[in-house]
């Protein structure tokens, strides 16, 4: 939902600074979110109105704002028992609120607004979960989902760029390239904690904070370690070893990242580096779910339904 929010956001801002004659570029939004298969089969074009309705709320998109929200909804009255009331209240009138903006147009009336207002829903539901639920288990799973979307968030962030492509390679360094990628640090809240660790603006060292920086919140590198530590705090496995097979990717994407240079990426390629990095992010999501949330049926069990069956 928030990621969403942050998508739109971006493209919002670069809108409105883009240098006259510059058409806007909504297609892009979609590209990143991996499902423009999805959207062209039900849009077609890719305009303003047509991105932010499947983006926002339509619910044929699982990923669209109105979607994950009422996911989350349904998810949290399945656990109500386990949740604070003031959780579970924000999360059901945000819900009720937020449909209601979208059934009344708001979305296309007052578009900037309506987004921080879906990432200060967001912000105060995270601050809820960390305030008023006990750090246990059902904590530390929570946690462990929200750290791996926020380090895939962040390497979509980062693709926008490559997706925005210049008129031309004389345009690098440009103020049209610097304003992309002003835009990029906003999307992800980004460009204080940015400016105070460099300075000015330059590419190679907004790349190297998104995805090395070891403090930043959204930095991948950071989200990493923190996935790590509550998957080690779920399993009780000892620090730097492993039980399974999500321990063991997810600390070797970790690990891999803290020997990584930004040089490195660079000679890689940002866009080619990115996307092996977003594959390897969906490999740890798919071996979390196999590992922690998939029922394994042991073949006593598989043999006494095949004799019911009989």
């Amino acid at each position: 939902m928030e990621n969403n929010a942050r998508f739109i956001d971006v493209n919002l801002s670069l809108s409105m600074d883009l240098p006259q004659g510059m058409q806007e570029q909504w297609e892009p939004l979609v590209q990143v979110t991996g499902e423009y298969e999805l959207f062209e089969e039900l849009y077609g074009e890719p305009n303003r109105e047509n991105v932010l309705r499947f983006l926002g709320s339509d619910l044929k998109n699982s990923n669209s704002i109105l979607s994950c929200l009422y996911s989350a909804r349904e998810n949290a009255r399945g656990v109500r028992e386990n949740l604070s009331t003031e959780l579970w209240e924000h999360i059901n009138s945000s819900y009720i609120n937020i449909r209601e903006e979208f059934e009344k147009g708001e979305i296309f009336q007052n578009a900037a607004g309506f987004f921080k207002k879906i990432k200060t829903v967001s912000q105060l539901f995270i601050g809820m979960v960390h305030s008023t639920l006990s750090k246990t288990e059902g904590w530390h799973f929570a946690n462990l989902g929200r750290m791996m979307e926020r380090a895939d968030n962040t390497t979509r962030i980062l693709d926008l760029k490559y997706f925005y492509l210049l008129p031309s390679s004389q345009e690098v360094g440009s103020p049209l390239d610097l304003l992309e990628w002003h835009a990029i640090l906003k999307s992800a809240s980004a460009y204080e904690m940015y400016r105070k660790s460099y300075g000015k603006i330059q590419s190679r060292e907004i790349v190297e904070f998104l995805i090395l920086d070891r403090y930043f919140p959204r930095a991948i590198r950071f989200c990493l370690i923190e996935a790590e530590n509550s998957i080690y705090a779920i399993t009780g496995t000892a620090n730097r070893t492993y039980s399974n097979t999500a321990e063991k990717k997810l600390g070797a994407l970790r690990s891999e990242l803290d020997y990584l240079s930004v040089a490195e990426i660079i000679q890689f390629g940002l866009h080619e580096y990115i996307d092996a990095l977003q594959s390897k992010l969906n490999d740890i999501s798919a071996e979390i779910r196999e590992n922690f949330f998939l029922q394994k049926e042991s073949p006593a069990s598989i043999e006494q339904w095949r004799n019911k069956e009989e």
